[in-house]
């Protein structure tokens, strides 16, 4: 399991687009205190209006890792980025990246690492083993955020629900599964790299025993109506091993993205499908709530979709961006 240094350098590259800096922008929403700059090359010309650092500078001011927040074309790091990262290994800071590449297969960086000290972590990889899962009932609450299709919103609500738990004086921890979620939370798994055989296991461990009254708040990954991507999800599922669950879905799809064919289930479908496969690790599984990515809606049509929605479910249902989700932490405590 990843365990990063903070607090965070992100290094932005020479990104022209928002767009290709989300990770960057994600850390800086997500987990502010843990950064303390930005630096990038002079032909960048996006930035995240954060103080701008050399990596000695942020080293001297006690950085722990320097982080690409910039998703690389192809996933391969561009060669005109490399000498920063070396400046950055030498000046003792780790360098973390979630391309697909392997840092290590650079060279340059491999040597820059030995002379510095610093360590090269590629979250989207893992050298580590996990066991099969074993189904073990665990102690503490877990929340597990699924949805009706990838890419639209699971990370944003698992994050928007663990800060209104803090905000109720609750015990929580966000349970990173993804590359932006590892970086956020500073440790985690990229469940999608881990054999598919053990991918129960890594979950298990990634939310072990907890105080009885404690809630872990673990990021779902892909659906299980996805024709690609099913397969994380249920392992996922299981070894989670969820108190509770909060399905999350664009009203504005009708089909699985990019795979016309497999169109979206009814919501209360989709709903009774999660709770099936999931009461195989625990009996007494709920659904909580809906979050909804509602951006393709005008505030009118939002509330009266909404409105509908719960009524028709009998469920809250929230839109993190449009309200928050006060009314989900509030129905994970009631009895």
């Amino acid at each position: 399991m990843h365990q990063l240094r903070k607090p965070y350098l992100l290094f932005l590259g020479d990104v022209a687009l928002k767009s290709d800096a989300k990770t960057a922008f994600g850390l800086r929403d997500w987990c502010r205190s843990d950064v303390l700059g930005e630096w990038s090359l002079p032909e960048a010309t996006v930035s995240l209006d954060l103080p701008r650092l050399s990596p000695a500078e942020a080293a001297r001011q006690g950085a722990g890792s320097i982080v690409i927040g910039v998703a690389a074309v192809g996933g391969v790091l561009p060669p005109q980025w490399l000498s920063e990262l070396e400046a950055a290994l030498e000046a003792g800071l780790d360098v973390v990246s979630g391309q697909h590449s392997r840092l290590s297969s650079f060279p340059s960086l491999v040597q820059a690492a030995q002379r510095g000290g610093g360590r090269l972590i590629d979250v989207r990889h893992s050298d580590q083993s996990f066991p099969a899962g074993t189904g073990r009932k665990r102690s503490g609450k877990r929340v597990l955020t699924v949805g009706t299709d990838c890419a639209l919103g699971k990370k944003y609500t698992a994050l928007a629900l663990t800060q209104a738990l803090h905000q109720q004086g609750v015990a929580a921890t966000f349970r990173a599964t993804g590359q932006t979620g590892v970086m956020i939370a500073g440790a985690g798994v990229a469940i999608d790299a881990v054999i598919a055989d053990f991918v129960a296991g890594a979950a298990e461990q990634l939310s072990p025993d907890n105080a009885p009254g404690h809630w872990d708040v673990i990021e779902g990954q892909g659906a299980l109506f996805h024709p690609a991507y099913a397969g994380v999800t249920l392992g996922l599922l299981h070894g989670s091993q969820p108190d509770a669950l909060v399905l999350c879905h664009d009203p504005s799809r009708d089909t699985i993205e990019t795979y016309p064919d497999f169109p979206i289930p009814d919501l209360q479908v989709a709903i009774d499908r999660y709770v099936e496969a999931a009461r195989l690790t625990n009996r007494e599984v709920r659904c909580v709530g809906l979050s909804i990515n509602s951006s393709s809606l005008s505030d009118a049509d939002w509330a009266s979709y909404a409105s509908a929605l719960s009524a028709r479910l009998q469920l809250p249902v929230v839109d993190p961006l449009r309200g928050g989700v006060a009314v989900l932490a509030q129905a994970l405590l009631a009895p």
